[in-house]
């Protein structure tokens, strides 16, 4: 990624006097920096000093000019939020970690270990070895409202900067060398795109330096982001919470999709990757009478047949006690997995569920405010790394 996109860009957020922002804010700090006669190429300095000490002070970043110092320590910090807890599953392949914003609401955000060693990809043993992925969020709550998942439940709260959103990261570096990162936490990530963006860019650039190939953006059909990311994000991955193969069906089960018609979203699509030639992941979460059945595979097949997909069929995980939505029998989603494969030859997986008994599994994130405990997080594939093409 270019120097320019990272501190240059013209998709910077506008700078809050009313609170210190994060040094990963990366527009808001070039701007000040700009201001104040500082080259912006004194960012990464900044940025691997705090990486390397999240509880510094400013104060002791190396090799910065005099006028940097007061400038720093007046409007910015090094680290805007907090970690509340980490709570690790039983198997301790999952963490999940409850980080405090400097607003005081509560975000999540989920660690989760392979051992890549384990199993066959395309039939080939799998080379490497342990790698983590970090799911993070990206808004507080979330205003999609999809019934089956528990953040619809909260509402929509507020946006994360992009500072908040690259802050995970740093957190979760504590825990695990983080190799993949998935916006597959709280939010709609393509409704918060100018910091999506932003983060995104600076977890590929320096002192991250994470492979825009290991970062996957996850949206339930924003179309008017879609027609844009590929320009903004290259070779960053897609993924496309589809969950029906007909309008009817997305629109009683997530009602944000009545305004994003599915035909419109897979024009989107296609033309997403025309420009890309890159695989779309396409998330199906498996409801048991809802749109499990065998009709709605064929439906599903030949909606994707003449794309490059991997379909991923994701074991619903309950969001509580009221829930009208039953998990798929086995049977269900094997068979319909049979009919992605067999009949129109789409490549498909099922997702192993992970952290489920910390409500770390996908679809279950939400924050109790009033107790101050999380159960939240997502999965993916096996490993997100079987995306790649």
């Amino acid at each position: 990624m270019r120097n320019k996109n990272i501190y240059s860009s013209s998709l910077s957020l506008p700078i809050s006097m009313a609170t210190t922002r994060s040094v990963f804010d990366a527009g808001a700090l070039r701007l000040e920096l700009e201001a104040a006669g500082i080259s912006f190429q004194f960012i990464p300095t900044i940025w691997k000093h705090v990486v390397q000490n999240p509880s510094c002070s400013l104060d002791d970043v190396p090799s910065l000019p005099a006028a940097a110092y007061p400038l720093l320590r007046s409007k910015f910090r090094p680290m805007t939020s907090s970690l509340s807890s980490a709570i690790d599953s039983r198997d301790s392949v999952t963490t999940k970690l409850l980080i405090r914003l400097q607003n005081g609401k509560l975000v999540e955000a989920v660690i989760m270990r392979y051992d890549s060693r384990l199993g066959k990809y395309d039939g080939k043993p799998r080379p490497g070895g342990l790698r983590s992925t970090l799911c993070v969020s990206s808004q507080v709550g979330c205003k999609m409202g999809c019934k089956f998942c528990a953040t619809g439940t909260m509402g929509f709260k507020n946006n994360l900067t992009s500072g908040e959103i690259v802050e995970q990261l740093v957190h979760a570096s504590r825990f695990s060398q983080i190799r993949n990162v998935v916006f597959m936490g709280m939010g709609e990530p393509l409704n918060n795109y100018n910091a999506l963006v932003e983060a995104v860019q600076i977890m590929t650039g320096y002192p991250f330096q994470l492979s825009p190939k290991r970062v996957t953006v996850s949206t339930v059909g924003i179309i008017h982001a879609i027609n844009k990311i590929h320009e903004d994000l290259p070779n960053v991955n897609l993924a496309v919470s589809l969950h029906a193969p007909d309008q009817e069906i997305r629109c009683q089960i997530m009602p944000a999709a009545r305004a994003f018609p599915l035909g419109k979203l897979m024009d989107a699509l296609q033309l997403y990757q025309k420009n890309s030639q890159q695989k779309i992941l396409i998330e199906y979460i498996m409801l048991d009478g809802v749109n499990d059945q065998e009709q709605q595979a064929h439906q599903l097949g030949k909606l994707l047949e003449t794309f490059k997909v991997v379909v991923n069929l994701i074991p619903y995980n309950p969001v509580g006690t009221s829930s009208c939505f039953q998990t798929s029998t086995e049977q269900n989603v094997k068979k319909f997995q049979k009919v992605l494969r067999s009949e129109y030859n789409i490549r498909t997986t099922i997702r192993q569920t992970m952290g489920e008994d910390i409500n770390g599994a996908c679809g279950q994130l939400v924050v109790n405010l009033s107790e101050q405990r999380s159960a939240g997080g997502s999965n993916l594939l096996t490993d997100i790394e079987d995306l790649r093409i």
